[in-house]
């Protein structure tokens, strides 16, 4: 039974846990979709985009917004364009499927190989959504009644869906779905993430950051704490700046990388002048 869960094991840019692992090809032996929670961050989007290079597979993505339909998803019937040929054009427009295009669940439905399709940040959509989506993925097939015809799914898409929990989902979805929360990585886990992106550099200077910050992330009051993706632009711009390790102990350069609420900057520095228990953080000696 073990080997069955042993496809996915992360990608050269992508470090998973092996929780992580397990949840994905347990998804993908059972079929169902893989629901991904976590904040901001923590690599939930770039997941699909690991297990599409990682299995050498397509990846189809569908942004989902506040305005997102699920019928979008499967197609649209554009009635407007076939009404202006209609009226202006030279096109015969009785056959209506030249007007009908597949949406992003469709074209996963209708290619040729398996794809790893990402519907990414579902719950930004409304209540409805989810549960519009249960038959279809649990069929992989829906009807286009402007046609007539049923659209079968040449291979079920392994199918990744990210939440950043701004709506609670209905529970008949969640049942249909494997879920995993993926928790902020550890700053030794973080330190294996930067040398995937920065294999050269400054031991010293990568010391330095993770201590501020972790500290950063650890002030109380913040309204967005900064996440994996701003610590990495942050390194990037540390490195093009030319800044000395030295210097992350005289001032935190570069701060707008890493804050981008005015009110966290000020909490920020007021925590400098004002450290808990009156030490300042080791990595700050100003």
């Amino acid at each position: 039974m073990k080997n069955q869960f042993s496809r996915f094991r992360g990608s050269n840019s992508y470090i998973a846990s092996e929780e992580l692992q397990n949840s994905v090809n347990v998804a993908i032996a059972l079929g169902k979709p893989l629901l991904i929670k976590g904040e901001p961050g923590t690599g939930k989007t770039m997941l699909a985009k690991s297990i599409a290079d990682a299995l050498g597979k397509p990846l189809i993505i569908w942004n989902i917004k506040s305005t997102t339909k699920a019928q979008e998803g499967l197609y649209v019937y554009d009635t407007v364009q076939r009404l202006y040929d209609s009226q202006f054009g030279d096109r015969d427009v009785s056959d209506i499927r030249q007007y009908i295009k597949l949406g992003k669940l469709g074209e996963a439905f209708v290619s040729d190989e398996q794809v790893v399709l990402l519907i990414d940040e579902i719950d930004k959509a409304d209540l409805e959504f989810p549960n519009d989506l249960l038959w279809e993925l649990d069929q992989m097939s829906f009807y286009i009644p402007e046609t007539k015809e049923t659209v079968v799914a040449k291979h079920r898409p392994i199918v990744v869906i990210t939440s950043n929990a701004e709506k609670e989902l209905p529970d008949a979805f969640l049942r249909r779905c494997i879920f995993h929360y993926i928790e902020f990585p550890d700053a030794e886990r973080m330190k294996e993430i930067v040398e995937v992106h920065f294999p050269d550099l400054d031991r010293k200077l990568l010391e330095q950051c993770l201590e501020a910050f972790y500290w950063i992330r650890s002030l109380p009051n913040l309204q967005k704490k900064p996440s994996t993706s701003e610590l990495l632009d942050w390194l990037q711009a540390l490195v093009i700046g030319g800044i000395n390790p030295r210097k992350i102990g005289e001032e935190i350069p570069f701060l707008g990388v890493l804050l981008k609420k005015n009110q966290d900057v000020e909490t920020l520095l007021w925590n400098l002048r004002n450290p808990r228990g009156g030490r300042k953080p080791s990595f700050y000696s100003r």
